[in-house]
């Protein structure tokens, strides 16, 4: 399977945050947390340099206690990440009560960059652009619309619609015009022929003498959230009445599901051991 050998350390850092240790308490010793990036192939340099950006922006925190030093997400960081968990795992809808959720803005070209930051965070929420400065989405996202226009500090350049229907027109013609299912049913594809042979492969060892270590289990499992974490961004989740024939995704995620549950038990021993060593180990 592919490994993306450009992934950025900072997103590595939060999805390990994301994924393991928020669950556990969300603080990690500084040995534990460079354990983990070495093993995920980051150099000790490279993630203290990465630390230290994402501690300047915000997003991070650290605090010394003793002669050693422990990481916290910022409150700003927690939100990004409670966003995305929550993409991440959210259920589809089996049905759909034919209403929209519009979203109107206007920056202007002063903001150009809070008016980018913008769009990407709609695109995770599940927003489709229908015209310029105006999204769409049949999920009633307010409460996440609300908090993420708190966080990026344009309410006042946004309007925000609910319960809208749609009175002329075809719903799947607005479906088509603002997401590219097609390419988004192909990117599903790949994903469940790289992961179908890793399951199978667990399995089989799993049932044999031994099976992975903790510690392979742990790397597996990263690469199995962050080849999936992507989907969420891409995936606005649609009802399951507004899906094409052939649909992927719910069989992806139900492989995603599959084989993260399989190992999390030996993920669970060595982040335990990781996280609560002040020196990475036990």
């Amino acid at each position: 399977m592919s490994r993306r050998a450009n992934l950025r350390t900072q997103f590595i850092i939060f999805v390990l945050f994301g994924d393991l240790i928020i669950p556990r308490g969300g603080q990690v010793w500084t040995a534990g947390l460079l354990r983990m990036l070495e093993l995920l192939g980051v150099s000790e340099p490279a993630a203290r340099s990465t630390l230290s950006r994402m501690a300047h922006k915000g997003w991070l925190k650290s605090r010394r206690e003793g002669r050693r030093s422990l990481y916290v997400l910022t409150p700003r960081g927690r939100r990004l990440l409670d966003e995305g968990s929550h993409r991440i795992f959210e259920s589809r809808k089996p049905t759909w009560d034919h209403r929209w959720c519009l979203i109107v803005y206007s920056l202007p070209e002063s903001k150009r960059k809070l008016r980018d930051s913008l769009r990407k965070r709609l695109e995770f929420l599940g927003f489709g652009r229908l015209e310029r400065g105006t999204w769409i989405s049949p999920n009633d996202r307010r409460d996440e619309v609300k908090a993420m226009l708190d966080d990026l500090g344009v309410r006042d350049y946004v309007q925000v619609f609910s319960g809208i229907e749609l009175v002329n027109g075809d719903a799947r013609s607005v479906i088509e015009r603002c997401w590219d299912l097609r390419t988004l049913n192909h990117q599903y594809a790949r994903f469940i022929a790289n992961w179908e042979p890793e399951l199978a492969k667990h399995k089989q060892a799993s049932s044999a003498a031994g099976g992975l270590t903790a510690e392979q289990c742990f790397v597996q499992r990263f690469w199995l959230v962050n080849d999936y974490s992507e989907f969420p961004r891409l995936d606005p989740n649609l009802p399951a009445p507004l899906l094409p024939e052939g649909w992927l995704g719910d069989k992806a995620t139900g492989l995603f599901s599959e084989y993260r549950n399989l190992v999390t038990e030996r993920v669970d021993r060595f982040v335990e051991a990781t996280i609560r060593g002040p020196n990475g180990h036990t």
